[in-house]
């Protein structure tokens, strides 16, 4: 189960308490205080994963809370600290504070970490309180009690390329093709109900990761079809492939409103370097096709088929070449 946003209430432990006590040595009856302090609570750290893919584990689970510390103990013994409690969550998790919405950490990083809620300090036991005018002294603190916080769990995908289309556009059958990535195929609108992972093996840049996100519609930046439950997901993505359905009408009109949608939905998305492809090429009357990859466009078109592979190597290429680029010049 594919589960992108959690909200959960994290609280860290309480500090024990000072100790109340006095040394009771032979021949010394009447010995000064010796309570020792509290121990300090436990911590909560969240720390990314990169095994990880989903939030999963926290719709079933939304409250955790560490281990108090113990109180502290004769002959000026300190108690025992709480035990800390890492949570780990998928890289490229954002973390909010879900009363204000501000953003507290994002991490993208595998086993980078925050911690999120600090343990209680441990209370001072009666050993800190003596003085001339108290030489038996049965005051202590108690333990502090430790921060808590409620929690948004919001996770965005990392992948280097985003595939974007309408609803049957090929998206699932291209990321099938590239990196045969086990995804649900059929031919009707919403096959897709999950992003879907894959990584495609090449010869010079190594691999990179596709991420095949639900079909978007006319409406989605309002919520319309899957709408805003994955349009996130294309945020972190270095390149987005434009996947148009060459079957269906106005070819050009579907890239425009799907432009549109993105702007809408984060300008920044619009601005990203993308590579646009027609897929179903193996439906289509040559002279559309040959039409499609006229070089004198000013943006290059790259006509595929999904189904049968046909163009697939040649658009592999330039998302390549393009990935190359990026990280060249982000060095």
């Amino acid at each position: 189960m594919f589960v992108d946003i959690a909200e959960i209430e994290v609280q860290a432990g309480k500090g024990g308490n000072g100790a109340v006590s006095f040394r009771r040595e032979k021949y010394v009856p009447k010995g000064g205080p010796d309570g020792g302090d509290g121990g300090k609570g436990g911590d909560i750290i969240i720390q990314a994963d990169r095994n990880l893919i989903t939030l999963m584990d926290f719709k079933y689970k939304s409250i955790y809370k560490t281990e108090d510390g113990s109180a502290g103990m004769g002959a000026k013994k300190t108690g025992k600290e709480g035990k800390d409690l890492v949570l780990k969550v998928p890289a490229g998790t954002t973390i909010k504070d879900a009363e204000s919405g501000e953003p507290i950490a994002d991490l993208t990083k595998d086993k980078e970490q925050i911690v999120i809620v600090r343990g209680g300090r441990g209370g001072r036991g009666n050993t800190h309180f003596k003085s001339s005018t108290d030489r038996a002294p049965r005051k202590y603190e108690e333990g502090e009690l430790g921060e808590k916080k409620k929690l948004i769990l919001e996770l965005k995908l990392l992948a280097d390329v985003g595939i974007v289309g309408f609803p049957n556009a090929g998206k699932s059958t291209l990321l099938k093709r590239i990196t045969q990535a086990e995804v649900k195929i059929a031919n009707y609108p919403f096959t897709t109900l999950v992003p879907n992972l894959g990584v495609a093996r090449l010869r010079d840049y190594g691999s990179f990761i596709l991420a095949d996100i639900p079909g978007i519609l006319e409406g989605a930046h309002k919520g319309k079809g899957l709408g805003l439950e994955f349009l996130r997901h294309i945020q972190r993505t270095k390149i987005l492939l434009y996947l148009i359905d060459g079957a269906a009408d106005e070819i050009k009109n579907q890239l425009e409103t799907l432009k549109k949608e993105l702007k809408l939905y984060d300008p920044s998305l619009v601005v990203k370097p993308s590579v646009i492809a027609v897929n179903k090429i193996d439906v289509l009357p040559k002279t559309k096709i040959k039409k499609m990859s006229n070089g004198k466009k000013r943006t290059a078109v790259y006509p595929i088929s999904a189904l049968t592979g046909e163009g697939v190597d040649k658009l592999l290429k330039t998302l390549e070449k393009k990935l190359g680029e990026i990280l060249k010049n982000a060095d």
